[in-house]
């Protein structure tokens, strides 16, 4: 191959890669994440090798404590870890190379930072006008109220359903959630 040949490949894949980081930085914006978070993501998977932080401010072009806030993140959701390189004191990041493990480490973190919480919110509310109260109340309020517990019943029912299918979904490895993943879409 030649210089001319290598250098147009180089470009291409940097191209290649920034299209990427890109479309995943504002596919993580949409699902509410931060899009510098998402593009640090997608920077380590699809260059496959550790990288400092200050390899990712320079091709991010974000400020350290930027690039630093969102590894930290990264970290802490489990999707990148920290690695170091004997002979030098910087610290470096890996991202999860298994798609299937790191789709499951964003559903259990979703979970917990979205679901749970909204579950939890629902089983308060529910509390506030369990049955036992509808005997306290006058009768042309017991009809709102029984009309009210039905409909957060069946709220609360189905979050909770989709709960325990999302927690069945993202245990064991991320093999078991491929194969998961296959067999329900073939049911569908």
């Amino acid at each position: 191959m030649s210089r001319t040949e290598s250098s147009n490949t180089t470009r291409t894949l940097a191209e290649a890669q920034d299209r990427f980081i890109a479309a995943w930085g504002q596919m993580g914006s949409a699902w509410g994440i931060s899009r510098t978070m998402a593009e640090a993501h997608a920077l380590l998977y699809i260059v496959g090798e550790p990288l400092n932080t200050d390899d990712v401010m320079d091709r991010l072009q974000i400020s350290r404590g930027n690039a630093s806030m969102s590894l930290r993140a990264l970290v802490e959701w489990g999707l990148v870890s920290r690695e170091h390189k004997r002979g030098d004191r910087k610290e470096y990041f890996r991202a999860e190379a298994d798609v299937w493990t790191m789709l499951r480490t964003i559903v259990r973190e979703r979970i917990k930072r979205e679901v749970d919480p909204v579950l939890a919110s629902l089983y308060d509310i529910r509390d506030m006008t369990a049955p036992a109260r509808v005997g306290d109340i006058p009768v042309e309020c017991a009809q709102a109220l029984t009309d009210h517990n039905d409909r957060l019943d069946s709220m609360v029912d189905t979050i909770d359903s989709l709960h325990k299918l999302a927690e069945r979904f993202t245990e064991g490895d991320g093999k078991k959630l491929r194969q998961a993943a296959k067999a329900l879409s073939k049911i569908v």
